[in-house]
């Protein structure tokens, strides 16, 4: 299954909500594997594998067994995003919400989303690899989405039942007061029901003529996305290879079923190119194993896919500005 993200806005949005709910957000984000200093990186994509240990920390930090109801509830509104832009420049709430079903991977690569409206409209989602998926994340996002649908709408979208899929964590009068609306549990599938009129509503904000200038910037930042998949597949294939001393451009392409040119071209076109992602590589695994193991610096040479020691040593000085053993001490006296 390819590599999963979602956007940073979902974390970003998730943290607030935990400030706001007095808790250790930053301790939370590293417990997860996630950086606070990284929050706000520009174009950030977080693994979706990561959501377990956030929810999980987010849990234990709280006491709270019901976190992602009030992590949720917390939450600021859904502002300023491609998806929201979409939204307005549409002809009417329902034209947006269908159009911006088509860009959901914006969001997360994981979630899949779908509008039926006869006879009654409900919003019904899945992800793709539930493994990940727990019942605080999908609470919280649910009540994100709501807030962003009635921010988008002037406060005229309201929720009229929900089901969810997993079983409650915390009262049903609770969740009944958070949502506004009957809540159920333990179904076959998500559900999110809405008024019929809520579809025709149009938006005090509603800027029509902007529809092409947004659908552009959706479709280029769709684009950014697969390019990072199809650099993903390329660093998969060349750390494959490292230890063999196969990986070559040319090897790489015939994986890809494509010619060494076309390859070279799409890389270039991400503003990358094959000798750097394999410099990376090198790098990165050459740090790792020097600073976390006690493989042999000649191993270490073989496993980064170098041929000769001097090669490897010249690399990691250029890389380092200091010697593997130098590098290696270093991390051992601290």
């Amino acid at each position: 299954m390819a590599n999963l993200t979602d956007a940073g806005t979902l974390v970003r949005l998730a943290y607030q909500g935990l400030v706001n709910l007095g808790i250790d957000a930053n301790e939370v984000l590293k417990r997860s594997g996630l950086k606070p200093d990284r929050l706000y990186t520009a174009n950030l994509r977080t693994q979706f594998s990561a959501q377990p240990k956030f929810w999980q920390a987010a849990a234990e930090l709280s006491g709270d067994p019901s976190i992602g109801l009030h992590v949720g509830e917390k939450m600021p509104i859904y502002k300023g995003q491609i998806i929201e832009y979409l939204f307005h420049s549409s002809a009417n709430f329902g034209d947006g919400l269908r159009r911006n079903i088509n860009y959901q991977r914006l969001v997360s690569d994981a979630l899949q989303a779908r509008l039926v409206e006869q006879p009654k409209p409900y919003l019904t989602a899945y992800f793709v690899d539930r493994q990940f998926v727990t019942s605080h994340f999908s609470e919280a996002l649910t009540l994100g989405v709501i807030k962003g649908f009635q921010a988008i709408t002037d406060g005229v979208f309201k929720p009229e039942k929900i089901i969810f899929r997993h079983q409650p964590n915390t009262d049903i009068a609770e969740y009944e007061r958070i949502f506004q609306c009957e809540v159920t549990f333990g179904a076959e599938e998500f559900r999110l029901y809405f008024a019929r009129e809520t579809l025709d509503y149009r938006s005090l904000n509603s800027a029509p003529e902007l529809l092409n200038l947004h659908v552009k910037v959706a479709e280029d930042h769709m684009a950014m996305l697969e390019q990072q998949d199809f650099i993903g597949e390329v660093n998969s294939l060349i750390a494959s290879m490292l230890e063999s001393g196969t990986a070559s451009l040319e090897t790489v392409a015939a994986k890809l079923e494509i010619t060494p040119r076309q390859l070279r071209h799409q890389l270039k076109t991400a503003d990358t190119s094959f000798q750097q992602l394999l410099n990376n590589l090198r790098h990165s695994l050459a740090r790792r194993l020097l600073s976390k193991t006690d493989e042999d610096i000649s191993e270490i040479v073989y496993l980064t896919g170098f041929s000769e020691p001097s090669t490897f040593y010249r690399a990691f000085k250029r890389w380092e500005k200091t010697t593997p053993i130098e590098y290696r001490q270093r991390f051992k006296r601290s």
